[in-house]
């Protein structure tokens, strides 16, 4: 679990922490239900990824040393290059499905409120309707 800033708010989010073979492989070939990914780095640095091999779209977070949220952005499958404007100390993979849906209402709302149902649908669409 770790908890990320955003705003001057906190939200504690379940994660599953990678090792290095883990962070080379990340979302790829997985489900949409696939637990929340963390890479932690030594260096605070700009870091690029991609989402070949990801079949669905999934949110990125990029925090730095105290874990406040530097930017966000979502992915979409077969991506060759998504990076942060800033360099970062760890990033977590989100999967756009059901169980995260509150968490990225509260990214997407900057920090605002959890219990909005239709916050998602105001910000780009981030669900379509099968999704949720």
């Amino acid at each position: 679990m770790v908890l990320i800033k955003l705003n001057k708010r906190e939200i504690k989010i379940n994660v599953r922490k990678l090792n290095e073979i883990g962070k080379f492989i990340g979302l790829m070939f997985r489900t949409r239900q696939t637990k929340n990914l963390l890479f932690s780095f030594n260096k605070k640095k700009r870091y690029s990824i991609h989402s070949l091999f990801v079949f669905f779209d999934f949110m990125a977070i990029w925090l730095d040393g105290k874990n406040n949220v530097l930017e966000w952005k979502i992915a979409k499958p077969f991506s060759f290059y998504i990076a942060p404007k800033k360099p970062f100390s760890s990033m977590i993979e989100l999967p756009l499905n059901k169980d995260n849906k509150k968490l990225i209402d509260f990214i997407v709302d900057k920090g605002k409120d959890l219990n909005s149902d239709d916050a998602l649908y105001k910000h780009k669409n981030v669900f379509s309707k099968k999704e949720v």
